[in-house]
């Protein structure tokens, strides 16, 4: 690995790639590993796309904003970005004379992020083979088009400053916080947001919607989020995209496929400690399970029978690192249903890594069953093998059909 980084460092050299002062093949080295820790290429390359060139459009619920160039073309990327510029997009939100980011690009995480770090992810970037690829990255409807408009935003839900060690902790426990809470910015997508898109910071980790899938709680809640997992269960998550509760699918499977899997041992345990220990969630209340005689269980337990039984099996317990299982997923019972509605009507394929190289498909229901069909089978899963969660109506699987219709 080291040899083809230092070819592709020689390699852009020769291109005419520019160089930060102090440049060296550890800083770069550095660089390139903080790029997989920041997943920078999950937004910032799109499919069949050449490395860092965006073009990826991500949806937000105020529009669709294009992810820019960050290769080091003079023109079109950050070749002309002083250093200062790139601290300041990172810890500000302020690009290239003074732009405005829109917080889609996770400066409100990246703040916590040491200088040393900061500086080496660009050493990196300046090396990468520049590419011409114009972008339009704001492409929002008025008046969120007006980025003047992110001054008060930021008033509001920016909190700028470096990450602070917790001296009660581990060093383990901190290198953890600092990749989750930082470079990680696992609360861009877990974290609740308000009605403006900021975080929700009384409710940290437990769960928001974004692009069409339901970003899982992942706090220590045993119910809805990940407290019944052991710190093995969550190192084999993120190393192999699999455990024995579950399988990485959609947006996920891009995080453990570009970064999770490609960390260090000793980061991914990191990582593990902080959030079994993250002080975040607790046991929520259990509510009362749907009766097993009500109307939409009984439809649901024969659809399940004849539809997913043969994978999940009648217990629903699935088969390790193949299929997952849904008794007792956290979720299967979550609060909100977006993934799960998702699955059942499209389908979705796991995340293959070298660890896992299996990537085992779910098929698209959405040919074989109505949306009463499809409720009364998600309901059933949800309230069946100890599980517990409130009934899904026709309704929401209606509307959930029509948002993956206009999906791109």
């Amino acid at each position: 690995m080291r040899a083809f980084v230092l070819a592709g460092f020689f390699a852009a050299v020769s291109a005419g790639a520019a160089l930060a002062d102090g440049q060296s093949f550890d800083r770069v080295e550095r660089g390139r590993y903080l790029g997989i820790l920041s997943d920078c290429s999950a937004c910032h390359t799109a499919p069949g796309g050449q490395p860092f060139a965006g073009g990826l459009g991500l949806e937000t619920p105020f529009g669709t904003i294009v992810s820019p160039n960050i290769t080091p073309d003079n023109e079109t990327g950050i070749g002309k970005w002083t250093e200062r510029e790139f601290f300041s997009a990172m810890r500000a939100g302020k690009g290239h004379n003074g732009t405005r980011l829109y917080p889609a690009m996770p400066y409100t995480a990246y703040t916590k992020m040491n200088d040393e770090d900061v500086r080496d992810l660009r050493a990196y970037l300046l090396t990468v083979a520049p590419v011409k690829n114009k972008i339009v990255s704001n492409q929002l409807p008025f008046p969120f088009n007006i980025r003047f408009s992110l001054v008060f935003w930021n008033a509001l839900n920016f909190k700028p400053g470096r990450f602070t060690p917790n001296p009660d902790k581990s060093d383990e426990w901190n290198r953890g916080a600092y990749i989750v809470e930082g470079p990680g910015h696992c609360g861009t997508c877990h974290t609740p947001k308000t009605i403006l898109g900021g975080d929700k910071t009384t409710s940290p980790l437990a769960g928001a919607t974004l692009q069409g899938w339901y970003a899982p709680n992942i706090t220590t809640d045993a119910h809805k989020g990940i407290g019944a997992w052991s710190k093995e269960d969550l190192i084999a998550y993120l190393r192999t995209g699999a455990n024995t509760w579950t399988l990485a699918s959609g947006p996920m499977a891009e995080a453990v496929s570009h970064s999770t899997s490609r960390m260090t041992n000793e980061d991914i345990a990191a990582i593990a400690t902080y959030l079994r220990d993250s002080g975040a969630g607790g046991s929520a209340s259990k509510p009362a399970p749907v009766a097993a005689n009500d109307a939409a269980m009984r439809a649901g337990a024969a659809i399940y029978k004849d539809s997913c039984a043969a994978c999940h099996k009648d217990s629903g317990k699935g088969e390790v690192h193949l299929f997952p299982s849904l008794a007792g997923n956290a979720l299967v019972q979550s609060d909100d249903p977006t993934t799960l509605i998702r699955i059942v009507l499209q389908g979705s394929r796991a995340v293959a890594t070298v660890a896992a190289p299996t990537g085992p498909a779910m098929p698209a229901f959405d040919w074989r069953l109505d949306d009463a069909q499809a409720a009364a089978v998600i309901t059933y899963i949800r309230n069946s093998w100890d599980n517990a969660a409130a009934p899904i109506s026709a309704r929401r699987v209606t509307a959930g059909r029509t948002a993956l219709a206009k999906s791109p």
